[in-house]
């Protein structure tokens, strides 16, 4: 899965960069998106803009953590 992909539904999901989407919005089936995000919380060149939060609603473990939620700050770009 390519990044920018994953940031092209992510600002599908939430309307913008910065703002929090669910992490189910994003369509990918449950061990790919955590596969996914996994893979990139752990680059620093890419976690550096991706944020995690826990709250309500389907859960999803990323790097052993569970997690419903996350945003990605839009200097992301400067990477894609």
């Amino acid at each position: 899965m390519k990044l920018s992909e994953v940031v092209e539904r992510y600002l599908a999901a939430s309307g913008g960069y910065g703002k929090p989407a669910a992490i189910a919005a994003l369509g990918f089936p449950r061990g790919e998106a955590e596969r996914v995000l996994s893979l990139f919380d752990e680059d620093y060149h890419i976690s550096r803009f991706f944020h995690f939060r826990n709250n309500s609603g389907e859960s999803f473990l990323i790097n052993g953590f569970p997690q419903t939620h996350f945003w990605v700050d839009a200097e992301i770009e400067t990477i894609l």
